[in-house]
């Protein structure tokens, strides 16, 4: 079952089109939706944000309760129209340490949200909301928009990007950053994840594309995009207001406690006024109290999700939900549940990711002699709950197995081999390189070529005798870090002598030679006698199902190569590897 057939069975609440209705008249209203457990408040959200077109800003009291229903929203299907609005902040705002990948997420909210076609989610808590925004007019002004087709010089982007902090750099790499190459600009926004690359013909612009700052390929192409600098530098005391100003007065709010959220604010913004460093003082004029954003609420439609109303509400809508029970990984009584709940005429969803762990309560139901048909929902939401009204149970399988279930939020940070753009602005002439198909050389900069009649800029490697090789941007995949023993210098190689070819020559014909040797050898073993093991049963998927961490793709593929190596009748020959932590044992 797929998450938009799952979505459908909860049109059939009988409150929900009263509900719809409800949230059609002028914004204002206080409405407390009662008894919703668990996901059915992620789930309702989710079809209400169908129905009523307008943006859902989501109001939580911590960190981690905004993350796994950020999560939860995505895996309904909503990640394009989920958006995360974390502090700018790494720890807190009394530390002054700003968080570079949090700056961007805001300014892509607030971007957004500033373009009145599109309805969004918007999950935040306290920590977020007691700092000031800019306001949406300064932010119209402190922005650039571009068209495929506008008349605009790159010299007045130059000048507007200057202006606005962004910093002119070889390559992008990071938000804030921008080059200009002959007829292309380069620029690195921070409402984007990737960079866009402007390409002019003359002073009108000739196609707009995000590109991979790794490999300079092109992702997608844009027909508008907008550039917007760093809005934490761009905010101050006299030109911004809190997030809540910033919104639209037909948007909605939800929260599960608004009086303890505003609690939370104040008790955030009561600490920024402790001078703990010389940066308080500063910081406090950035911040606002809970009382503030309490005296901004009247104009928003307010819906509580709860037992209790802490806003008199207008109306109340009350839900029958309940929690999902614990089972304590005790699968008889999982089974005696299941069996009660269709005996009495509920429809049974399990929902998980891992098709295994599917398999595995089916194999503990047909071991164990449980006649329990149910239906796998190929999705996964943070808390599985039961709508009496609907006749559903909705069980999660890492609550049935008591497993560790973890949130994804949005991250740049990727690991390579090659060298980076931002790898290479940080090498320093005369480090080692290798390029796959010159050998060593030594980095000698950045330098400026004509191709074509354009001036291009490439990487100079300086090999034996002084020999120069220039590397095109395009092809920093051919070039890695050189690793070597610690203290000892490579030798360099020669250009146009052949050596680095016969040297890997010379290397796969010794791979060629081990690799005879080891054929031989897996055919003496093959032709041994080993112990066999028997398949799993019911006991080995219990035990490996109360693990409370989910294994990872590559940690499956380890275990199931394991498990057939020793079901066959020949011994055993395999190595697991992985760093440090990631679960060999």
């Amino acid at each position: 079952m797929e998450a938009v057939e799952f979505l459908k069975y909860f049109e059939g609440q009988v409150q929900f089109p009263e509900l719809v209705k409800s949230l059609d008249t002028p914004p204002g209203g206080k409405i407390l939706l009662q008894n919703l457990i668990g996901s059915s408040k992620s789930t309702l959200l989710a079809n209400l944000f169908q129905k009523i077109k307008k943006n859902i800003i989501i109001l939580l009291t911590d960190r981690e309760e905004a993350a796994y229903f950020f999560d939860d929203l995505n895996n309904l299907g909503f990640k394009e129209q989920t958006l995360f609005f974390p502090p700018s902040f790494k720890r807190s705002i009394q530390y002054g340490q700003p968080e570079q990948d949090n700056i961007v997420l805001r300014a892509e909210v607030l971007n957004k949200l500033s373009d009145e076609k599109q309805n969004y989610f918007v999950v935040t808590y306290p920590e977020a909301l007691v700092e000031k925004v800019i306001t949406r007019k300064d932010l119209e002004s402190n922005t650039l928009q571009l068209s495929k087709g506008d008349k605009i010089s790159i010299s007045f982007i130059n000048e507007f990007l200057f202006e606005f902090g962004f910093e002119r750099v070889d390559f992008v790499y990071e938000p804030g950053q921008f080059s200009i190459r002959g007829s292309i600009v380069d620029v690195f926004s921070f409402s984007n994840e990737d960079p866009y690359r402007i390409d002019f013909f003359g002073d009108e612009v000739d196609s707009i594309r995000s590109f991979n700052i790794d490999n300079q390929i092109s992702k997608s192409l844009h027909q508008k995009i907008t550039i917007v600098p760093n809005i934490q530098q761009n905010t101050s005391k006299d030109k911004s207001f809190s997030f809540i100003e910033f919104l639209s007065g037909d948007d909605i709010i939800a929260g599960n406690n608004m009086t303890l959220f505003i609690e939370q604010v104040n008790s955030i913004y009561r600490h920024s006024l402790v001078s703990e460093n010389d940066l308080s003082d500063e910081l406090t004029e950035l911040v606002v109290s809970g009382d503030y954003i309490d005296s901004k609420l009247d104009r928003f439609t307010i819906l509580e999700l709860g037992y209790n109303s802490f806003l008199k509400p207008d109306q109340i809508f009350e839900f029958q939900t309940s929690k999902q029970p614990v089972f304590n990984k005790n699968f008889d009584l999982l089974g005696e549940n299941l069996t009660n709940c269709k005996d009495s005429g509920y429809r049974i969803i399990i929902l998980s990711t891992q098709e295994k762990q599917i398999e595995r309560l089916q194999d503990i139901f047909h071991d164990t002699g449980l006649k329990i048909e149910f239906k796998p929902g190929s999705f996964i939401l943070h808390e599985g709950f039961i709508d009496h009204d609907l006749m559903l149970c909705c069980y999660t399988d890492h609550q049935i197995f008591e497993r560790y279930h973890h949130f994804n939020l949005r991250s740049r940070k990727a690991q390579r081999e090659t060298v980076s753009l931002k790898e290479l602005n940080k090498l320093h002439q005369g480090d080692y390189v290798v390029h796959v198909d010159h050998g060593i050389g030594r980095f000698a900069g950045l330098v400026k070529t004509e191709a074509n009649g354009k001036i291009q800029e490439a990487i100079r490697l300086v090999y034996k005798d002084n020999d120069s090789l220039l590397v095109s941007i395009h092809s920093l995949h051919r070039i890695s870090k050189y690793k070597g023993k610690d203290g000892t210098e490579p030798s360099l190689n020669k250009l146009g002598t052949g050596a680095w070819e016969r040297l890997k020559s010379r290397t796969k014909s010794k791979v060629k030679d081990i690799a005879r040797e080891l054929i031989a050898l897996y055919a003496q073993r093959k032709a041994e006698k080993g112990f066999a093991f028997t398949v799993d049963s019911y006991l080995q998927n219990e035990l490996e199902a109360s693990f409370i961490y989910e294994d990872t793709p590559d940690q499956q593929k380890a275990t199931i190569s394991v498990k057939e190596d020793m079901e066959k009748s020949i011994p055993m020959d395999r190595l697991v590897c992985g760093d440090v932590g990631f679960g060999k044992t």
